[in-house]
């Protein structure tokens, strides 16, 4: 069973996330700040880490900063779940180490659940997933191929002339 690591500052979004993960049937461990969440990634090496960037102590950035220099926790994937909906702030994170950027007030619960499931299914342990678009649509299987006009094959209705007198 996945073991996601939930680190929300904000109780009510904790609690909420917690609630829905756990009923999706994953362990669930919460930290309330970055601090926290490291200490808690070295007691029970999470799965997955959903990660706010806002956050006392040590915030989000900081904090995955830390788990990709770390050799023992850069495989882990992280996800940052936060209201920060810049482009920069996704960019950053993205360029860090993180596999997504979820915009909390984009997206319903369920939606982030599905999401994070997303994740999990393109994870091994011994690899990092590469950064999952923030879209939703499927890629394409493979490149479809160019259209190419069809041949025509008609012959001119015109008789063909030669360079020889008629006999």
């Amino acid at each position: 069973m996945a073991r996601i690591l939930i680190t929300e500052d904000d109780p009510l979004m904790l609690r909420m996330y917690q609630k829905i993960f756990t009923l999706e049937h994953y362990e669930v461990d919460t930290a309330t700040n970055g601090e926290e969440a490291l200490e808690k990634v070295r007691m029970n090496k999470p799965t997955l880490i959903l990660l706010d960037i806002m956050m006392p102590k040590m915030n989000g950035l900081q904090t995955l900063d830390k788990l990709k220099a770390n050799p023992d926790t850069q495989s882990i994937p992280v996800v940052m779940l936060t209201n920060l909906a810049g482009q920069q702030d996704a960019e950053e994170a993205l360029l860090k180490g993180a596999v997504k950027y979820i915009v909390k007030s984009e997206h319903d619960p369920k939606q982030v659940v599905d999401m994070v499931k997303e994740v999990l299914a393109g994870y091994t342990r011994n690899t990092v997933p590469a950064a999952v678009e923030q879209t939703s649509a499927p890629a394409p299987a493979s490149t479809p191929a160019p259209i190419v006009p069809p041949v025509t094959t008609e012959l001119a209705s015109t008789p063909a002339s030669t360079d020889e007198p008629e006999k």
